[in-house]
C-alpha cells in the first residue's frame, strides 16, 4: 500500500512538469551555417535555460552547404532564420516575403585576404587578379564592391578581374589559385593562420574599412506571419532570449564555445577554434542589443543599389524589416 502511495505522489510532482511542457511555445530556428560559433548566442541561450524562462522549446536547426535557409523557412521547416541581409533583400524582391526582426550582428566579419608578395596595396591594385568569392547569397556584397571601383567581373584585364567560385575553404589561396580569397575574420581568416601563413605574409581588406559592409547574421521571419499576434509574442520572447544568450556569450567566450561543441554532432569542430572563433564574433554582435541600426540597414541597401549593370536589388525595399518585435522584447 505504501508503495501504491509513493508511486501516486510520484505521479501528482511529474503532472505539472508534464503539463508544463505541453504548454511551451515551439519554436523553430534555421541557421545560415553549420553548429559553430558563429550562432553560439543561441545555443547559449538554450543551454542556460533562457528559452525555457520565457516559456519556449526551441529546436535549432544547423545549416551547410546543401541549405538554403531563405528556402528552409518559404517551405515551412522553420519558423526564423539566421540570414545575411543581402540574401534576404534578394530573396523579398523576388517574392518572398522575408522580414528582418532583429540584429545581434552590428559588423561585418566579412574581408578579402590576398598574398601580400604579388604586389596589392590597395583596392586599386585589385585589377587584372583573380578572386576567390563565394555564392549562395554569399558574393553580394563583393559584387557590389567591385562594381564602386569600376572593376568588372567578367575577367582579368586592367578593367576586371577574374572571379574564382570558391569552395568553403581556404585551399585556393594556399595553392596561389588565387591572388585574394574571401575570408570570415572569425573563421577562414584563422584557418589561413593555422596552415602556417604569418600575418605579415597577407594583405587584408575588411568591408567595414571599404565602406561597403552589409548587415550579416540578423534574425528573419516571413512577413504574414508577423499579422498573427500569438507568432509575434513568441518571437518577443524568442528574441529576448537570443540576445540575452549573445551577450553571456560575449561575456564569457570560453563556456560559450564549450557549449558550442556540446551541440556540434559531427563532432568536426576543435576546441582552440571555436574559442578563437568566439572571441571574434564577439567583436561583431558588441554593440547590438539586437536592434536594427537604421542608418546600417540603409548603408547596406545602398551598397546593394550599387552594382552597376547587374545590381543585388533593383530598388529599395519597402517593409524589409521591422523594429516591432525588438521594441517589445527589449522595452
Amino acid at each position: 500500500m505504501r508503495h501504491l502511495i509513493a508511486g501516486l505522489a510520484l505521479g501528482a510532482l511529474a503532472a505539472p512538469a508534464a503539463m508544463a511542457d505541453a504548454h511551451m511555445d515551439e519554436v523553430t530556428l534555421q541557421l545560415k551555417w553549420v553548429t559553430q560559433a558563429q550562432f553560439a548566442g543561441y545555443y547559449v541561450a538554450k543551454d542556460k535555460g533562457f528559452y525555457e524562462e520565457e516559456n519556449l522549446d526551441v529546436t535549432i536547426l544547423p545549416g551547410g552547404p546543401d541549405i538554403a535557409p531563405t528556402q528552409v523557412i518559404a517551405g515551412g521547416g522553420a519558423d526564423v532564420t539566421v540570414e545575411w541581409m543581402p540574401a534576404a533583400l534578394a530573396a523579398r524582391e523576388k517574392g518572398l516575403p522575408l522580414v528582418n526582426i532583429a540584429q545581434p550582428f552590428k559588423s561585418s566579419g566579412m574581408q578579402l585576404t590576398c598574398w601580400a608578395d604579388v604586389g596589392i596595396e590597395s583596392p586599386e591594385d585589385l585589377a587584372n587578379r583573380t578572386l576567390g568569392v563565394w555564392f549562395f547569397g554569399n558574393e553580394f556584397p563583393f559584387l557590389s564592391w567591385m562594381a564602386q571601383l569600376g572593376l568588372e567581373t567578367d575577367g582579368k584585364d586592367e578593367n576586371g578581374v577574374e572571379v574564382l567560385k570558391q569552395g568553403f575553404n581556404v585551399d585556393p589561396l594556399l595553392q596561389r589559385q588565387a591572388d585574394c580569397i574571401s575570408t570570415m575574420t572569425y573563421n577562414e581568416y584563422g584557418q589561413v593562420l593555422d596552415a602556417g601563413v604569418s600575418e605579415d605574409e597577407l594583405v587584408t581588406f575588411k568591408y567595414e574599412d571599404q565602406g561597403v559592409a552589409t548587415l550579416e547574421d540578423g534574425l528573419y521571419v516571413l512577413e504574414e506571419n508577423l499579422a498573427d499576434p500569438e507568432f509575434t509574442d513568441k518571437m518577443v520572447r524568442f528574441v529576448r532570449a537570443s540576445m540575452k544568450g549573445w551577450k553571456y556569450a560575449e561575456e564569457n567566450p570560453d563556456e560559450a564555445a564549450a557549449i558550442v561543441l556540446e551541440n556540434d554532432e559531427t563532432g568536426a569542430q576543435t576546441e582552440a577554434h571555436q574559442q578563437r572563433m568566439m572571441r571574434e564574433i564577439a567583436k561583431l554582435t558588441a554593440g547590438s542589443n539586437g536592434a536594427l541600426d537604421e542608418a546600417d540597414y540603409q548603408r547596406t541597401v545602398d551598397t546593394l543599389l550599387a552594382g552597376g549593370s547587374d545590381p543585388v536589388i533593383t530598388e529599395a525595399p519597402e517593409g524589409a524589416w521591422t523594429p516591432k518585435i525588438t521594441d517589445l522584447a527589449l522595452n
